[in-house]
């Protein structure tokens, strides 16, 4: 096994190397003085089953184009197989047409991937189940819903008040996700009613679920604008919520997000390291990081060893 890390995000590769005991593969990632990516794999990876980690954030066309770059130099290094392990994968929001004359930019990043060189592609919490159809490759989409149960156990389990925490979905498309976690830890069920007028602007309308009185704990994919989450954190303590939380697995969080989310009702907000923080992010008081490092980790070794990723979620 060989893992190879670009320049997105070198923290969690370099824990996934910790947690593996494998060394990074020597590589030289590095830009041209008009920023065109140049990659040089130091090592002889012939014959190898090389794992690329690379999430796609900001700034995602560079981050994309880097591994690109970086799956086309090892499958012209004879590498045996090649996994792209893109914890964040970017353009995912784009998976369906949303008006006249508009792309599907999911599937087109798909299809550079696999063409670059890609034999596999492993990430995790992907905005929608069916951009896996996008890849003629398999596709190990891996669920946080593991690490999150766990944390939300240990900080809100049953001797901190977890009989009256409440799961809440922030919209009716992250149902499935919510509830697969109120079902891990035994807890109700609540979700909002939005109504989107228009990219970027969200309004609650209605509330579904008990949550007077009760600890919610709102679960979400990607976190961008924070403007969804911080309206449903406003909508909850309206209708009588003791406090508000939030499990995010991609903390994109652009613009103004970190500050909108200190202004709002939210008491913490828990991110895992599939984006590498930024200063603001680390700053901040209400912004907790989690690793899904072990994660990413296990899977890698499983693929490598050709077992169960599956059994990672029983």
């Amino acid at each position: 096994m060989k893992l190879i890390a670009g320049n997105s995000n070198r923290p969690l590769a370099e824990a996934v190397s910790a947690y593996l005991n494998v060394p990074l593969t020597q590589a030289n990632v590095r830009r041209f003085s008009d920023m065109e990516v140049f990659v040089e794999i130091e090592e002889n990876i012939r014959g190898e089953d090389v794992f690329v980690i690379q999430s796609t954030s900001f700034p995602a066309n560079d981050n994309l184009m880097e591994l690109l770059v970086m799956l086309d130099a090892l499958r012209r290094a004879s590498a045996r197989r090649v996994t792209a392990a893109v914890p964040y994968y970017g353009y995912a929001r784009q998976d369906r047409k949303t008006g006249p004359r508009t792309p599907i930019s999911a599937k087109l990043v798909s299809n550079l991937i696999t063409t670059a060189g890609a034999n596999r592609l492993l990430t995790i919490d992907l905005h929608a189940g069916q951009i896996q159809g996008f890849f003629d490759i398999p596709v190990d989409n891996l669920f946080a819903a593991p690490v999150f149960t766990a944390d939300i156990d240990r900080e809100y389990g049953r001797e901190n008040g977890a009989s009256e925490a409440v799961i809440v979905s922030p919209d009716v498309g992250g149902v499935l996700r919510a509830r697969g976690i109120a079902r891990r830890i035994g807890a109700d069920l609540a979700i909002i009613d939005k109504r989107r007028e228009r990219a970027g602007v969200s309004a609650v309308m209605n509330i579904i679920g008990d949550v007077k009185g009760r600890v919610c704990i709102l679960v979400d994919d990607i976190v961008d604008s924070a403007g969804t989450l911080c309206n449903a954190s406003d909508a909850l303590m309206n209708a009588g919520a003791e406090s508000v939380a939030a499990y995010v697995t991609h903390g994109v969080l652009s613009g103004g997000a970190v500050g909108r989310i200190a202004g709002s009702p939210i008491g913490e907000m828990v991110i895992t390291d599939s984006i590498q923080a930024t200063e603001a992010v680390r700053v901040s008081d209400k912004l907790r990081p989690l690793s899904i490092a072990p994660l990413i980790g296990e899977a890698i070794r499983r693929i490598s060893e050709e077992t169960s990723v599956s059994s990672l979620f029983n």
